[in-house]
């Protein structure tokens, strides 16, 4: 490449290599689990970036979306409307980026008592 081309490299490819993932297509959450149930490291997650351009509120952001999903989680089931095997991971449009399908999900609230 000559000096000075800018390279965008797509990160999230990273998460359909079989080199660190089992079944990379397939949702399967031990893919960041360890024997012991535990949440393990992977290389192939970055959803914060590597290296120079590594997002500087990372460490804000993941204590924010823990305290959001805690909170959902504390007071609301989290269902689907559809078998869970109907449902695909694959993307809806895939261009510049890479569009999820849409979905349904349903809150219900915890019966408290």
């Amino acid at each position: 490449l000559p000096q000075g081309t800018e390279v965008y490299p797509i990160l999230s490819s990273a998460l359909h290599d079989s080199h660190y993932f089992e079944k990379p297509d397939d949702f399967n959450p031990n893919h960041f689990l360890d024997a012991k149930g535990m949440v393990k490291k992977n290389d192939a997650f970055m959803p914060f970036s590597i290296g120079k351009r590594i997002c500087l509120g990372e460490g804000i952001a993941r204590t924010k979306l823990f305290l959001f999903f805690t909170t959902i989680l504390q007071n609301f089931s989290v269902a689907t409307p559809w078998p869970l095997t109907t449902l695909t991971l694959l993307p809806g449009r895939v261009g510049v980026g890479r569009v999820p399908p849409s979905y349904q999900i349903q809150f219900l609230p915890h019966q408290r008592g």
